[in-house]
């Protein structure tokens, strides 16, 4: 079976099962799930939730989160991780808005990968969730179950990202990223993947080894 049909077919399966898979970031504006992407970095989604709740009530704007105190930012966001660099990509980041952009954030990609702290998986989630411009999401998740489905060999999250595109439909990147994630966190965890319950155990190249198929 060819990787494209392959996707296909698990795309099939995923939009039954995970019909409902969207960003599980909460944000109500464009610079919210900028920010949000930045801490989630080593970061779980849940627990970035929880400490966005509050700070996008302290936080109300860019030019606000542009002249934070780094201190005062860093133990805002401190539960999340790595905290001393994420608030200083967010000060410098949010400061780029507001002096190249009008603090707006920008729908272009190389301009999203000329900010502090924004690689192209943060810059693919703003495109695709923000602007629905397609884009192809590879976090934790995407990398993982993409090699084991059988959709790419790499760990590299760039060559996988390529090998995702070549074998999805353009339309479909963003919402197979999310699905990923669901299937990621329900089904195919990092340590110990339930494949005896998994969907797409009998087409996985992983679930097709575990069942003695190959």
């Amino acid at each position: 079976m060819t990787k494209k049909k392959l996707a296909e077919k698990v795309g099939e399966i995923f939009d039954d099962v995970y019909s409902d898979a969207d960003c599980s970031l909460v944000y109500a504006k464009p610079h919210e799930l900028l920010i949000s992407t930045i801490l989630a970095a080593q970061c779980t989604d849940e627990r970035v939730n929880k400490v966005t709740k509050s700070l996008y009530e302290k936080y109300k704007s860019v030019e606000d989160f542009a002249s934070a105190d780094l201190d005062e930012l860093q133990e805002d966001i401190k539960s999340t991780g790595f905290y001393r660099n994420k608030a200083k990509n967010i000060i410098l980041t949010c400061r780029s808005l507001m002096e190249k952009y009008n603090g707006a954030v920008p729908s272009n990609m190389i301009q999203l990968l000329e900010l502090p702290g924004v690689g192209r998986k943060t810059a693919n989630l703003v495109l695709n969730d923000v602007y629905g411009i397609p884009g192809v999401v590879v976090d934790t998740h995407a990398k993982r179950l993409a090699k084991r489905i059988g959709l790419t060999k790499y760990d590299d999250p760039f060559k996988v990202e390529k090998d995702l595109m070549q074998c999805l439909p353009k339309e479909n990147w963003g919402k197979f990223c999310h699905q990923l994630v669901y299937h990621g966190r329900a089904v195919c965890t990092s340590r110990n993947p339930k494949c005896e319950i998994c969907p797409i155990n009998d087409i996985c190249l992983t679930g097709k080894k575990r069942n003695n198929q190959y």
